[in-house]
């Protein structure tokens, strides 16, 4: 009888030890950081910015596009954003969806006068890398490690998104 009880003990033990390790190996996938691709964005100018060009910097990618209603609704804020930020270091790159067409990003860009790098991403290979972003808004925003510390899909809380830049642009 006591070596049945020795043995569930080994066994509870070497349960917990198995529920521990899935639980760590769990907890180190969820709270690993992603780190942006290796991408080339064009901007409307015909200028490429790599990925490895904004390492060391706070940067903001909103991908967008001209038909999404919640897109046009949050881009004034968004330029309130980067104009509060740019003097700091932030940069922000716009991403317009591949179904965009140019002609209508490029009249939405001189319309509203932005004053951020605007990209077209004709092929949708930039919106593949981010994880196949599909919803539009979806902005991330990237430590200079080049590591994604937020990504929102819809419209941000501004407030919360201003006290995260505040505190990356810091460091």
């Amino acid at each position: 009888m006591s070596a049945s009880i020795a043995s569930r003990s080994w066994f509870r033990i070497l349960l917990a030890l198995v529920v521990a390790a899935i639980a760590a190996v769990g907890y180190l996938s969820v709270t690993k950081k992603e780190t942006i691709p290796d991408v080339t964005f064009v901007d409307l100018q015909g200028q490429k910015i790599t990925s490895q060009d904004l390492r060391g910097k706070v940067v903001m990618i909103n991908f967008w596009a001209t038909s999404c209603t919640t897109c046009v609704k949050e881009m004034p804020e968004m330029v309130d954003t980067y104009n509060k930020y740019k003097a700091a270091g932030l940069e922000f790159i716009a991403v317009a969806m591949a179904y965009d067409p140019p002609n209508y990003v490029l009249n939405f860009v001189e319309t509203r006068k932005l004053p951020f790098t605007v990209a077209l991403d004709t092929q949708g290979g930039l919106a593949k890398s981010f994880g196949d972003v599909q919803l539009t808004p979806t902005t991330l925003v990237i430590d200079k490690r080049g590591q994604v510390l937020k990504r929102y899909v819809g419209e941000p809380d501004f407030a919360a998104l201003h006290r995260l830049l505040e505190k990356e642009l810091a460091a």
